[in-house]
């Protein structure tokens, strides 16, 4: 069983979620609730057997509420909300209520079907209100209270967090959610990124969209609005995930799919990558002069694609000879994509783009 982070020897350090964070809040407000004392540092235990410490940041007693949070600590992990203070501010609840939750400032509230939550509540996902509902039954047994509770969570600063996140496309409205399912932030897991990608897909969804783009970037989400009208909803901002977005989907069908990004990664995709980030997957430019030369380019052109520096500069040559490389780097994409989503009713189609968004290859359906 792993205690704490400190025990960690070599490889990046994990972190904590902010439903971790605000687990460990609601320990230290009920239990100062209760005792008049906040216990500091506050241990919780996590689901796959975790026991973290954390310190205490905020600590305020007043007549019938406790307030307590505590500093986001997402280890080696690039996360938005590292270093934010999140805490919850808990309450007497109704007689025979339960533990009942509250959106708090810099927490969002869901406003959109198709999400894990009714329309209404807070953005307090799952699994955290299961473990804040087991912590609070347990200190209440403890001290023979009757653990009606209402738990208030807030992150400071989480409205203006929240814009740089999925939030509001996905409906929570007014600041982040409070997530995690283990409690621990694996460094570049981009777990939070992938679970947006799956809420985007409920979300489309629910809201009974028939056309869904998987986007790299925000240029491509451009073209694709351009080129289909899409509302933002129906936009998945997949970034380097087209598995994640794929394999939801295989689960999960929308009618239609159109993937749209650069050369570069959609040239991956066609090679049979589904993690695009550079770190994980390579262009293989012995593979694209193949497709020129298959296609009747020359030999200097193969030659050339096959020691450009970059996709696009291979695109470019390409061009030069009037083979158009994007369009068989599409469909290779699209036979990827139909071999991943394992004959689920969707039809897909691939649009390929450079820098400055214009179409430089596309594979619609069928194609």
């Amino acid at each position: 069983m792993v205690n704490d982070r400190a025990e960690q020897t070599g490889g990046p350090r994990y972190g904590w979620t902010t439903g971790a964070c605000a687990l460990a809040s609601t320990a230290a407000a009920y239990t100062a609730l209760l005792t008049g004392e906040f216990p500091d540092p506050v241990r919780v235990r996590l689901p796959k057997g975790h026991e973290p410490s954390f310190a205490l940041d905020r600590e305020l007693l007043e007549e019938d509420r406790a307030t307590a949070g505590v500093v986001k600590d997402a280890g080696d992990d690039p996360d938005i909300t590292h270093g934010a203070v999140v805490g919850v501010t808990v309450s007497r609840g109704e007689p025979g209520s339960g533990v009942t939750f509250r959106a708090g400032t810099g927490v969002g509230t869901i406003t959109k079907p198709g999400l894990p939550l009714p329309v209404g509540e807070p953005a307090v996902n799952p699994v955290p209100r299961r473990l804040i509902g087991e912590l609070v039954a347990e200190i209440a047994a403890t001290h023979a209270d009757s653990g009606d509770l209402v738990v208030e969570a807030w992150v400071e600063e989480g409205a203006e967090l929240a814009r740089h996140t999925w939030n509001p496309r996905l409906g929570i409205v007014g600041g982040l959610s409070i997530l995690g399912t283990t409690g621990v932030v694996i460094p570049y897991s981009c777990s939070a990124w992938i679970d947006s990608i799956r809420r985007g897909v409920d979300v489309a969804r629910a809201e009974g969209l028939r056309h869904v783009a998987g986007c790299t970037g925000s240029t491509s989400e451009r073209t694709v609005t351009e080129l289909h009208g899409l509302p933002e909803e129906a936009l998945l901002d997949m970034g380097d995930f087209a598995g994640a977005v794929l394999k939801y989907l295989r689960r999960h069908p929308v009618p239609r799919l159109t993937v749209a990004g650069g050369i570069g990664k959609l040239a991956k995709l066609a090679d049979g990558h589904l993690d695009l980030h550079s770190k994980r997957s390579q262009v293989d430019f012995a593979r694209l002069a193949g497709l020129v030369e298959r296609a009747g380019g020359s030999a200097r052109l193969s030659e050339r694609v096959a020691r450009a520096n970059t996709a696009l500069d291979a695109l470019e040559a390409s061009a030069e000879e009037g083979v158009a490389l994007g369009d068989l780097v599409a469909r290779g994409a699209r036979d990827v994509a139909l071999a991943t989503l394992e004959g689920a009713p969707i039809e897909v189609e691939i649009v390929v783009i450079d820098r400055a968004g214009t179409i430089k290859g596309r594979c619609p359906p069928g194609g």
